[in-house]
């Protein structure tokens, strides 16, 4: 007779050994799947990453010569603030390196152009410098690029055999740490590099640099890295008055017979800046390089100049940058790389007031040094970018250099026959003030432009007025169409923009560098995965019960 007690206890003992068996089979599965479905799952993941830092974006270049500075920590904390993701900096500041850890602002850092002699002369000096600058921070702070140097062929050309020596061993030393297919190093250029640059197809490199250039875009190939350029169409419409449209400078729309057209090519230029990368990128066919992309390091638009920069005014500013993001966020490319856009840094964050004259220098930022804004981005239709849109914010006033008698007479139109409400701008009114005639003026043509519902042709009259998109409401005046009228919280002037203030959201410039193209998420556990767990636990419950009814009692 079978002694009940030890039956019991060896059943339970081959119950336990045959869960063991199959819980370790489960294990041996999981990691079997793991392998086929998590892992590829992992390198999706980065493939998308990689797939997005190749999308163009739109970044800032932040220069610190400016009074009372933010702390790195207020700094980027505006950045996010503003939704501003990618940014160059000058050098590679440590503190603001260390206030960028752990954000999704990726940041390109620069070489000074005083320390490429070093750097160039030394493999270990480069070591230590990417050691100092770069390893010591990534990947908590995304370091995306390094810029050795900053036109260095143009402003030291003493220092132009040294380049690509500092490049190299600087490469050297990301490859050392693994680094190099994370972070691609080049040098900004300036445009003046390339010679007689339009038409573009006739576009060259200056021969006297060939020796140097030739190199660096040979290491660019084969480093899958960009050509930087620094692009100002500002200065080629003001060395060009006359032959090159106002508007093809500034993006805006012409009509077929205003566009540049290359003769060669039969390409239409309808941008200046389309141009200048095409430009480049023909020179660098001339050179049998055809596999570089060109990264616009630096462009804008000054925002105020002296008497001989009549071109740099904020509306001007804002329309070109403006329809400098949306070209970049519309993916458009160039008339000969339409399947290829370049991404853009901005010129500049922040208005650096420590800068020497001209006075325009002073002038190129985005914002003020204390994060008011010097103009409001007027963006629209660009899928995620969210600025403060001003585009259906628009107002008419009179033009400079117009004389008083011509002004008078169009005033005396709008108030007249025009039916424009000029009750503002009557003695003792709010919008009396200063009394001028061109003054007065803007306030009339603003009231009849806004009652024609802003329609074409209503902001003329007769070639004295002018579409601006900057509020020139002051003080206790406020024009009409203006958006504090219909505010009852502030009659102060608008364009502030600050991280602490309570109502800025409405008023801030969502700033986004971009990337438009959206995916949907990965499933975390494949449909095969599923059904390999669930046929296991089949199979392991089968066989237990199997061994239950076998078991004699």
């Amino acid at each position: 007779m079978r002694n009940l007690s030890s039956t019991s206890s060896s059943m339970a003992i081959t119950k336990l050994t045959l869960i063991s068996l199959y819980y370790l089979f489960f294990l041996v599965q999981l990691s079997t799947l793991s392998q086929a479905n998590f892992f590829p799952l992992v390198s999706e993941i980065k493939k998308q990453n990689d797939e997005q830092d190749n999308e163009p974006y739109v970044g800032v270049n932040i220069g610190t010569d400016v009074s009372n500075l933010l702390s790195p920590a207020e700094l980027v904390s505006f950045l996010q603030f503003q939704k501003i993701n990618h940014v160059r900096l000058y050098d590679a500041d440590p503190d603001i390196l260390k206030a960028l850890a752990k954000t999704k602002i990726r940041v390109m850092i620069s070489v000074p152009n005083n320390q490429i002699l070093a750097i160039g002369s030394s493999n270990t000096t480069a070591a230590a410098w990417i050691d100092r600058n770069v390893v010591a921070y990534y990947p908590e702070t995304l370091i995306s690029g390094i810029a050795v140097g900053d036109e260095v062929f143009t402003t030291v050309p003493s220092s132009a055999p040294m380049l690509l020596p500092a490049i190299q061993s600087l490469y050297n030393g990301l490859v050392a740490s693994n680094l190099h297919t994370q972070i691609k190093i080049s040098t900004p250029n300036a445009a003046s590099i390339i010679l007689d640059p339009f038409p573009p197809s006739q576009a060259f490199f200056n021969q006297s640099l060939t020796q140097f250039v030739l190199p660096l875009l040979q290491f660019l190939s084969k480093t899958g890295s960009p050509l930087m350029m620094n692009f100002y169409p500002y200065y080629v419409y003001m060395q060009n008055k006359g032959v090159v449209p106002l508007d093809n400078a500034l993006f805006k729309p012409l009509t077929p017979s205003k566009e540049m057209v290359d003769p060669n090519t039969l390409l239409h230029y309808t941008s200046v800046l389309d141009a200048m990368v095409d430009a480049a990128y023909f020179s660098m066919k001339n050179l049998n390089i055809t596999d570089v992309v060109v990264l616009v390091s630096e462009s804008g638009w000054p925002s105020k100049g002296d008497s001989k920069e009549p071109y740099a005014t904020i509306d001007n500013a804002n329309t070109y940058n403006s329809n400098l993001i949306k070209h970049v966020l519309d993916r458009s490319g160039t008339p000969l790389h339409p399947e290829t856009t370049s991404s853009v840094y901005i010129y500049e964050l922040f208005n650096e007031d420590l800068r020497s004259p001209p006075i325009s220098e002073a002038h190129w930022g985005l914002f003020y040094g204390n994060t008011t804004a010097v103009y409001l981005l007027h963006v629209s239709n660009s899928g995620t970018f969210l600025a403060n849109d001003t585009t259906n914010q628009t107002y008419c006033i009179a033009m400079d250099g117009v004389d008083s008698k011509t002004l008078q007479a169009a005033l005396d139109w709008a108030c007249g026959p025009g039916r424009a409400n000029c009750t503002e701008i009557q003695p003792g009114d709010d919008c009396y003030y200063p009394n001028n005639v061109k003054n007065h003026a803007s306030y009339a043509f603003d009231s009849y432009y806004q009652k024609e519902g802003r329609a074409a042709g209503s902001c003329d009259f007769k070639g004295v007025a002018t579409i601006t998109t900057t509020d020139p409401s002051h003080g206790n005046c406020l024009f009409p169409g203006s958006k504090k009228l219909s505010s009852n919280k502030t009659r102060e002037v608008m364009n502030t923009t600050t991280p602490h203030s309570s109502n800025a959201a409405g008023d801030r410039l969502q700033f986004i560098a971009l990337t438009l193209r959206r995916r949907s998420n990965i499933p975390i556990i494949s449909g095969l995965l599923v059904k390999e767990l669930v046929s296991f636990f089949v199979v392991a419950l089968s066989s237990l019960l199997f061994f239950d009814i076998m078991t004699p009692c």
